[in-house]
This record gives C-alpha cells, structure tokens and sequence, in this order.
C-alpha cells in the first residue's frame, strides 16, 4: 500500500497541461558531448525560470504551473553554470538572490488559497503568474525537501564578502531554518507526505527505500526545528533488501529514487548502521540498481520496441497514454504520467524510456550511462533532442494515432528530469555537489546524527551561530 501511495503522489510530479501555440525552437544536430548536454540543460533552468518570481516551471512548452522541486534543482544548476562558464559568478549571484527574496516573501499560512506554503514548507506547485497554491495539491514535504537542498547548496557555495553573496547566505539559512521539520512528524517517528488544509496530513508516510534520504538528512539536521535520531532507525526498518537481475541491493523499481539523494549528498565511503551490516554504502546501492534496471530492459520480458544494450532506462516520466493497447498480439497497459521501474517485488513496464535515467545514474556506471546517452541523442536527435537537451520520454512500441506511426516522443521538457542530468554529470565530472555539500553544517550534522561515519564525514564542520 505504501509503494501504490507514493507512485500515486508521484504522478502529481508533472501532470499534462496544454501545449503552448508556439512549439519549442528546433535546434540542428550536433555529435553528442557531456559540454553540449549540460550546457542545453542548464538553460532550461536559465531561460525558463519566471522573469517575475524567478519560480522554475513544471515543464516546458507546455503551460501548466511552477515546481517547488524543480526551483531547487534551478538553484543547483546555477552553481553549474558558473564552473561551466555559461553565465559569470556575478550573474547568477543576483538570480539566485532575487529567488530567496521571493521564496522569503511568498505568503505563508493555513489558508486553502492565496498563500504559497505553511510553517516553511512549500505547496508542491505553485501558480505561474502569482507563485501561490496551484489548485488543491499538497503542503509537500519531499518537493520542500528538494528546494532545500538547491536553498543549501547556493548558501555553501556562495562564501565571498559582496552584499550579494552575504545576503544570499543569510537568506538562505533563514528559509532553511523556517521549516518545521518536526510538525511534519507522526508519533512513530516517520515524517507524513504531505498536509492539505482541508483535511489535514496525508496518510501516507515516508519510509524506505526512496528518494526521501536527503529529506530526514535535512531535518535531522535543522539548528531549529530537528526530528528525532531514531527515525533513521525507523527509516531503514522497513527496507526491502533482495536479489533482482544479478545484484543483490535495497530494492526500488524507479531509478529516481535511487539518484535524488545522490545529488547532494557524496555517499561513497560513509555508511549507516544498515550498509555496514551489509558491507557496502549508498552509492554502491544505487550502482547495484543501475546495473539491475538496464539487465531488465536487456531481458526485456515484455517485448517492447527499442530496448538495448544502449537504449534503456525506466523511472518516473511521462508516457504516451494512459490505455491498453494491443502489441504483437498481447494486451498491454501504457501510461502517461508514472513511476516505472522493475524490482524483484514489482514492475511497472510499458515500453517508455526516460533519458534521465541513464543520465542521472552517470557517476554510478559512467561508461553504460553514457553510452546510452550518446546513442539516445544520435538515435533519434530531431524527435528526442531540441534546445534544452533531451525531452522527457520516448516508446517505440507506442504507434497508435496519427503522428506516432514511428513510436511516441514527449513534446515537453520536465524540471525534476532535467535537474538530475544536468547535476549528476556535473558530479561525475568534477564533484561541483558533492564538494559544495560537504561544507554544509547542516547536512553534516544530518548524516552524524542518522549514524553516518568514514569517509570524508570524519572533518569536523560546526554550525554557523
């Protein structure tokens, strides 16, 4: 039941909206490079963030609304944009300064409308044009959770004595140390999905294993309002360790999951109680689910079109339809937004391949992923590729209604997608996340407290008073 909860919120990540009347701007080919891939990516966080509220969208072209998540995944891009040379140092200091002011400035209360978040937490969309609570989604923890991790990263890494560059740090650890991590805490001592004012905490709770470690690493850590160290404990009480497709690792089907906490945190090298038990540690975990996730697509058990040794990856994403279709005589199930993956308990398999699965397990097998990648873009460049890099999905086995006579290909761009490919490559090539996080005393005393030790962990970092 837990799993179906949270693949069921998830499908609120990215919902379809209607396409704007002007499609995105065609770019010609080019050989595939890392330099080519992050630089189109990072511009969609550059060029799409809001003139106004400086909020990221959802997606783009189509118009919906703005991601919380997405705004901290732009926060981190920006960091990228400057080591990469995109934009200058000074630039990106001032857009990262004007999001704080507007994330600070936003209002905050219990009102069903007109407010944007509640007791530090944001609403998981927001509205384009007035940056408040689009329709009745959710007060989300993991979206908050995702932009505080892009709120902490742009505060250690902004450390130089301009105004700016102060401010940006002052802000950032009053927006961080607002949320009240423990108000989103049951008496189990595991943190609720979510809150709507007209009916309270979601159900749903937060338990392993997910992409939810970088959320109870945070609140562990907050100087002002931390959750208790034993919900690490109760955290990892309810893995699910199994064999699937020759490796043996935490199970989660969707490769999402295993990647998000990665962006920020260096997992390799330090461990919990959990992984010392099993003699491996987090990032291992995830190189394990790599490995499982493509063998799957290799075995393809479904018979899906396009499935490779250089073509694969399933996690959450947008599809074609959600309808059965009949394909090479057997009934299938395609979807439009959800969580796909394959573990030894469950598989959700339609034949949709999402580019930000090879791309965001980059650092765990580099050579495979990109590899994938490199064939996915000269594959299908004029379907799959425009001026943001890669759009979100593609299925080849998807050839129902006119215009799909050679499968299906997303129209749109997604944040929480894009965000992984642009920093996950950033931290195979240089670390740039990695090193930021790792002078962040919050995320330290996060990790200290959940059990974490070795590693480059054992440097002692205090809390700023």
């Amino acid at each position: 039941m837990q799993k179906t909860i949270l693949i069921g919120l998830l499908v609120l990540v990215a919902c379809n909206g209607q396409p704007r009347q002007q499609p995105s701007t065609p770019v010609e080919a080019v050989p595939f490079s890392m330099d080519e891939l992050q630089r189109r990516t990072f511009h969609y966080f550059w060029d799409q963030a809001d003139t106004i509220n400086f909020q990221i969208p959802d997606r783009y072209p189509s118009l919906t609304f703005s991601s919380i998540a997405a705004t901290g995944f732009g926060l981190s891009s920006y960091l990228v944009g400057i080591e990469r040379g995109y934009v200058s140092r000074e630039a990106a200091a001032e857009r990262v300064l004007q999001t704080l002011k507007v994330l600070s400035q936003l209002t905050q209360g219990d009102a069903p409308a007109g407010v944007a978040g509640y007791k530090g937490f944001f609403y998981h969309f927001l509205t384009l044009d007035k940056a408040t609570r689009f329709k009745q989604v959710e007060l989300s923890s993991i979206d908050t959770g995702l932009l505080m991790a892009g709120v902490l990263s742009v505060m250690s890494y902004f450390d130089g004595e301009s105004a700016v560059e102060q401010e940006i740090r002052t802000l950032s650890d009053a927006l961080f140390r607002r949320v009240e991590w423990d108000w989103m805490l049951d008496d189990n001592h595991r943190l609720s999905m979510g809150w709507h004012p007209e009916s309270g905490f979601i159900p749903a709770r937060w338990k392993g294993y997910n992409e939810a470690m970088i959320l109870l690493v945070m609140a562990m850590g907050s100087p002002s309002h931390p959750i208790p160290a034993e919900c690490w404990e109760q955290w990892c009480s309810t893995y699910e360790w199994a064999g699937f497709q020759g490796q043996e690792f935490v199970q989660f089907e969707p490769l999402f999951g295993h990647q998000y906490s990665h962006i920020w945190i260096d997992f390799r090298g330090i461990q919990d109680d959990y992984m010392r038990r099993k003699g491996i540690d987090y990032f291992e975990n995830s190189r394990r689910a790599t490995l499982a996730n493509r063998a799957y697509c290799l075995e393809n058990p479904l018979g899906f079109k396009g499935y490779n040794e250089n073509c694969w990856g399933l996690t959450a994403c947008d599809g074609p339809a959600n309808e059965k279709r009949m394909v090479n005589g057997s009934e299938r199930q395609f979807f439009d937004y959800r969580a796909r993956g394959a573990s030894t308990f469950r598989v959700v398999d339609d034949g949709t391949i999402a580019p930000t699965a090879a791309g965001g397990s980059t650092p765990f097998e580099p050579e495979l992923c990109l590899a994938a990648l490199e064939n996915m873009w000269t594959s299908y460049y004029p379907e799959l590729v425009g001026e943001y890099g890669f759009k979100d999905a593609f299925n080849l086995s998807y050839t129902f209604g006119k215009g799909h006579e050679n499968g299906w290909f997303d129209v749109d761009y997604l944040g929480i997608d894009q965000g992984p490919i642009l920093l996950q490559l950033e931290n195979y090539r240089s670390g740039l996340l990695w090193a930021v996080m790792k002078k962040n005393p919050y995320i330290q005393e996060g990790l200290r407290r959940a059990g974490f030790s070795g590693g480059w962990l054992e440097r002692k970092v205090d809390h700023p008073k």
